[in-house]
């Protein structure tokens, strides 16, 4: 759908390639069970579907236009590795190895870096926007249902611990998940008010 709607807009100028980018990150690092866990035909098909969506999204700003053309890179510059990937890489080393008296593997701990990850990667977007200062509709609804969608998780955490019999509460996955609904407070408030 994101994609669809990149290729049948005409101005690009309010995306945050950066993000996408991050979130590249955050499904690669979070799928990496595929090759080793089967779970169910569906689960694979979406967490593929995940990946190459978000990886065809980046390509298509970055390399097709008019996107290309568009897209506006001066505005664009928050050092997402730099600033997001590396000190969630670093926390997740850190939680995995504490958390689990050093017995944590590889795919685990790339689970947690990515649940970090994913609480602060619309982090570029947002930067992206605060600089504009003018928001257009689609790029406005597109960042509302983000955020939309992450408090709803939230809402899906509290049914499932209240109606779960072995429901597992994960205190890292909430943390990260209020972290990421509070970085979209500022946003929704001038989307409202908008």
């Amino acid at each position: 759908m994101k994609l669809f709607l990149i290729y049948t807009t005409l101005f690009h100028s309010g995306i945050s390639v950066r993000t996408h980018e991050l979130f590249l990150a955050v499904f690669v690092s979070r799928y990496l069970d595929l090759f080793t866990q089967f779970y169910s035909l569906y689960n694979s098909v979406m967490k593929v579907l995940y990946i190459s969506s978000t990886a065809s999204i980046i390509y298509t700003i970055r390399f097709t236009e008019p996107i290309k053309s568009t897209y506006d890179k001066a505005q664009d510059t928050f050092l997402h590795w730099k600033f997001a990937a590396l000190p969630c890489f670093i926390l997740a080393l850190i939680t995995s190895l504490v958390g689990s008296r050093f017995h944590t593997g590889f795919v685990e701990v790339m689970w947690t870096f990515s649940i970090y990850l994913e609480a602060i990667a619309i982090l570029p977007q947002l930067v992206v926007l605060q600089r504009y200062r003018e928001v257009e509709n689609l790029t406005g609804n597109y960042i509302f249902f983000m955020g939309a969608y992450r408090a709803l998780y939230i809402v899906n955490w509290i049914y499932r611990a209240y109606t779960e019999k072995y429901y597992k509460h994960h205190y890292v996955v909430y943390f990260c998940g209020v972290l990421q609904t509070l970085l979209y407070a500022d946003f929704f408030y001038y989307y409202a008010k908008r």
